[in-house]
């Protein structure tokens, strides 16, 4: 939406009975654990992904719960997460891909590498980490992969029933990690590590029954699912997740990642059945990334996806960790260590956006190398009140800005093309999105005599005629054997080939993880069997990946170019007293004078908030009271900067 265009939010006072209704339908607080509201507000925590990637270790982390729980927990950060591959051997060999080292029972269900996690050896679970966890006040989490390893398949291990402590037997037969391991949708970018279950079939569920039923014996308060959302979208593993998790006497938060191309309409249906997903691919410390959650962000908010019904409670679209502080690089196996890249101004900007989007806050940094400069942005007593108890939170399109200085110093690494992404082919870029989207129609195949057939779509019109974009033709599916497979369930799939080669074939997802600023795809790799480079066309004109489910749609820009968005950027909330917060941020590499006038605030949100001519106004970073506002607030924002206001009206 541009500048002074209308608003497309209903009227704050239509929210405010919808926040109330919604009240009504979450489920009623009860005496029990199990009927706990869960993620009435965003949750907060530390998450050990950024610091350590893998190689966490439990006297690590328990130094690290540690400062949790006496500087933060106050704050409201309350998980302490481990994050993957927890469960994988520490020797030579051993990779974010690697195969063969992963620890798995003989039901193949994973547990903790008991090197890195000696009081496991107990149980081989993580009751005694939980249980001190749970000591210093904190919540236990833990990051998973979907489905099943392959190790487990590989091995053929039994199925647990919990229901009778043996072996899982329908129609006659015990069933096995093969006969519910689906070999065709492993994880696109860990593709030796995990695969998809076959949810149709009560193996399957009775796999992931016991999985789950498992982590709620060792005392896991928050699971955070991977490559299950995205670009890797499982619908029918997400949906039963979430089910057998309600069937569960212990409340346990559900996470779900990544959130690379995720779009509202994606979200429509899964959001009831989560508590948290994600909505950009990985947020790293550089400035690209953060800028890139600005649009985002923008089109959940307006698609009233804040504080949604969710799984026993409410949903939160997350913006992804919080990379400040002591970090390590992403993926790697050990180090380097390093300091934040992202300014100070840079981080104050993040945590601002994520406040007012309200995104679940979890830490990345190793706590023990916490200063006073990022305690007080992560603490900041507004931002957080914000983050929890604001309502009508929008993106504010009502500001106009202009530059006031030459490009700062701080600044000078990010040129203006930080701002915009060259698509790869003649000024396209593909995404993925729900096909129930009306921006998936529009697909037809192109047939040449003689040659193969090409997959295109018109996109747009110059000088009268349509343009159209052809995305690659198709060639038949290969199995590893490259034998042309006959299945009936293949007959209308193939494999979308580039234009000028029969050796590289369309992937649905990368092979792997993006971070939330990597441009979209199409991304080609060399032809194999896997659903990540299946597709077909329906008769709506659907071009449909058969690793997601989703479908593909186009964008495209006449010059070439797709932008991201101004450079001045505003979002506003209400608080329960009355009270507006308008914050202003500056994704210019140059210092920007931003202005908002009060009668455009009123136009928004009504005169239940602006009663009067003129407002007090404090700037929340600074303290600074600007006194009495009449017409406008008006100030000049570092480049990469953000100013919050609290007003009065």
């Amino acid at each position: 939406m541009g500048r002074g265009a209308p608003s497309s939010h209903p009227p704050p006072w239509r929210r405010l009975l919808r926040y109330a209704l919604l009240c009504a339908l979450l489920p009623p607080w009860g005496t029990s654990e199990a009927n706990e509201q869960l993620a009435e507000f965003p949750p907060r925590g530390w998450n050990s992904y950024d610091s350590f990637s893998w190689l966490v270790d439990e006297n690590t982390y328990m130094q690290n719960a540690e400062i949790l729980a006496e500087k933060l927990l106050p704050h409201g950060y309350e998980f302490a997460v481990i994050d993957y591959l927890w469960y994988r051997k520490y020797v030579d060999g051993a990779y974010t891909d690697s195969y063969g080292f992963d620890n798995i029972d003989e039901w193949g269900r994973p547990f903790p590498d008991l090197q890195r996690f000696p009081s496991s050896r107990i149980d081989k679970g993580f009751s005694q980490l939980a249980n001190k966890v749970h000591g210093m006040g904190l919540k236990f989490g833990i990051h998973l992969m979907k489905g099943i390893s392959l190790q487990a398949v590989n091995g053929n291990t039994p199925i647990l029933d919990i229901k009778t402590g043996k072996p899982y037997v329908e129609d006659g037969r015990q069933w096995t990690a093969r006969d519910i391991g689906l070999t065709h949708r492993t994880c696109a970018w860990m593709p030796h590590g995990f695969m998809s279950v076959n949810t149709d079939i009560g193996a399957g569920k009775a796999f992931l029954r016991s999985l789950y039923q498992q982590y709620a014996d060792w005392g896991v308060d928050f699971v955070k699912v991977d490559c299950i959302f995205g670009t890797d979208y499982s619908p029918k593993e997400i949906i039963t997740i979430s089910e057998l998790l309600a069937e569960l006497d212990r409340p346990i938060i559900l996470s779900i990642s990544p959130g690379t191309e995720v779009t509202p309409a994606l979200a429509k249906n899964i959001s009831q059945h989560v508590n948290m997903y994600r909505i950009t691919g990985d947020d790293w410390d550089n400035w690209k990334d953060v800028s890139s959650h600005f649009d985002v962000s923008s089109s959940f908010a307006a698609a009233n996806k804040i504080g949604a019904i969710g799984l026993r409670g409410r949903s939160w679209p997350d913006l992804d960790m919080l990379p400040f502080g002591w970090l390590t690089n992403a993926g790697v196996n050990q180090g380097p260590h390093r300091q934040c890249e992202l300014t100070s101004d840079e981080q104050r900007t993040q945590i601002a956006l994520w406040s007012m989007a309200k995104s679940p806050l979890m830490y990345g940094g190793d706590l023990r190398h916490l200063d006073n400069d990022t305690l007080s942005i992560i603490t900041n007593p507004t931002l957080l009140k914000i983050n929890h108890y604001s309502i009508n939170n929008m993106e504010f399109h009502h500001v106009h800005s202009e530059r006031t200085s030459k490009e700062d110093k701080h600044s000078s690494r990010f040129i203006s093309e930080d701002l915009v992404h060259v698509p790869k082919i003649d000024g396209v870029s593909l995404g993925l999105t729900a096909c129930s989207d009306d921006k998936a129609n529009g697909w037809y195949m192109f047939s040449q005599h003689g040659k193969s057939d090409h997959i295109c779509r018109n996109y747009g019109m110059q000088d009268d005629k349509n343009i159209s974009f052809c995305l690659g033709k198709t060639i038949p599916l290969l199995t590893l054997d490259d034998i042309i497979v006959h299945n009936e369930e293949y007959q209308t799939k193939f494999h979308l080939a580039n234009m000028d080669s029969d050796d590289a074939c369309l992937d649905a997802s990368g092979s792997q993880r993006r971070t939330s600023s990597d441009s979209k795809f199409p991304m080609f790799s060399r032809c194999r069997w896997h659903a990540m480079q299946m597709w077909e066309l329906n008769e709506k004109g659907n071009l449909i990946s058969s690793y997601s489910r989703l479908c593909a749609t186009v964008e495209s820009n006449n010059k070439g170019v797709v932008t991201t968005g101004a450079v001045a950027r505003a979002w506003i909330a209400t608080g329960s007293k009355g009270e507006i917060y308008l914050a202003f941020f500056n994704l210019d590499s140059m210092s920007r004078k931003i202005t908002a006038r009060i009668s455009d605030l009123e136009k928004v949100l009504g005169s239940t908030f602006i009663r009067k001519d003129t407002c007090s106004c404090t700037e929340v970073w600074s303290g600074r009271n600007f006194g009495r506002v009449e017409e406008e607030i008006s100030a000049v924002v570092k480049s990469h900067g953000s100013m919050v206001f609290e007003i009065t009206c």
